[in-house]
């Protein structure tokens, strides 16, 4: 059953957000194809907001990334995302859009056009249209992997994440990119691949440039490069993608067995913060306000009884009450928090109370009032 819910999934809603259109642009002095892919919920949550993804050679790779985008969003691993991909149809059209100067290494010419149009034309264009969040990526792949770069060198980068797949780099790109890392001001994710059969040219530059990056020692910079073993220099993107996203999107999953295990069950107190902080980290990252997860309530509620932290069940009510305040669920943690400190008549108007509300998750309202007759039986022996 779950197989065949996955091929709906990618079968169905997917792919009926996926659109063509037609962009004149006044920088390139022509039109231009864009793909734009909307997330399923789109229409139907018009207060969220997305991340952006452009996609240079988004002819080719529009569809694995969609595909790896959509499969992650349904396991709640990465934020729904709206991709927006330049379509460059021939190789001699890419490479006039990436076109630099041999004497100052900066885009030149076609490459100049190209530069303008994403960052003065595509970019506004796709926020006024759409609802985004405040965090944008950029991928390409050999030519367009080494000319994306460019963007790194604005006084203040336009793009949060940069992924590079295979890239033929700019002359000195591989000691001009950690210069420029080391001296960067705001964070940044950088993810560039290679397969260890590529070519030559490209390995050879692309190692040198890994080896300086490790030098530029700067925090802010999230760093992370693949090579992988038996891939080509076409079958590594494949490879790529998906760790180039759950690298860029680690903080947004849900708490797994290894961070519960590993974080947060080892932790005497403050379980509540752990919650908070996670939450706050996906804020200032990527940009976004997400409910908690109900999963995550609930690691953090085990956490807590294991160790018998009690008082934290109070906080974690509050943080319920501002994330679901129609629910059971922030006076269910009150009453749990009573009843494990052997305060049974709050307990059990809590319970009562609870009861009344919408139910959420595996809480029911009759559970409520199993609870509720459990404690006021309590309450009558004494």
């Amino acid at each position: 059953m779950k197989q065949l819910l996955l091929f709906l999934f990618f079968s169905i809603p997917v792919f009926s957000q996926k659109t063509t259109e037609t962009f004149v642009s006044t920088q390139l002095g022509e039109s231009r194809q864009i793909t734009i892919g909307l997330p399923d919920s789109y229409e139907k949550n018009p207060n969220k907001k997305y991340p952006i993804l452009v996609l240079l050679d988004g002819d080719y790779l529009f569809d694995p990334f969609y595909g790896a985008l959509n499969y992650g969003a349904y396991w709640e691993d990465m934020p729904e995302t709206i991709i927006v991909g330049i379509n460059q149809n021939t190789n001699e059209e890419r490479i006039d859009d990436s076109n630099y100067d041999d004497g100052n290494g900066l885009p030149s010419g076609k490459g100049a056009n190209f530069f303008a149009f994403i960052g003065g034309e595509l970019l506004p264009y796709i926020e006024k249209k759409y609802r985004v969040a405040p965090f944008r990526i950029i991928a390409g792949h050999d030519t367009t992997a080494g000319y994306l770069n460019f963007f790194l060198f604005k006084d203040y980068s336009v793009f949060n994440a940069y992924i590079s797949l295979s890239p033929e780099l700019v002359p000195e790109m591989d000691t001009r990119i950690p210069e420029r890392f080391a001296a960067l001001k705001q964070p940044l994710f950088y993810y560039q691949s290679t397969g260890d059969g590529d070519i030559k040219d490209i390995l050879e530059s692309v190692n040198k440039l890994d080896t300086n990056i490790k030098t530029a020692n700067n925090p802010l910079i999230n760093y992370k490069y693949d090579s992988f073993k038996g891939a080509s220099h076409y079958s590594s993107v494949l490879h790529s993608i998906p760790n180039a996203l759950y690298q860029i999107f680690d903080c947004y999953k849900p708490i797994s067995m290894t961070e519960f295990s590993g974080k947060i069950v080892i932790l005497p107190n403050d379980q509540t913060k752990y919650l908070t902080d996670k939450y706050d980290l996906i804020t200032k990252t990527l940009g976004l306000k997400i409910p908690v997860r109900l999963s995550d309530f609930k690691a953090i509620e085990a956490a807590i009884l294991k160790n018998k932290s009690y008082s934290e069940l109070e906080k974690l009510a509050e943080i319920a009450g501002k994330n679901y305040p129609k629910s059971m669920l922030s006076d269910y943690e009150l009453g749990l928090m009573y009843e494990k400190n052997g305060d049974a008549k709050r307990a059990a108007k809590s319970y009562q109370k609870a009861s009344q509300l919408e139910e959420i998750g595996d809480l029911t309202k009759d559970m409520m009032m199993e609870k509720f007759d459990e404690m006021q039986s309590l309450t009558t022996k004494k």
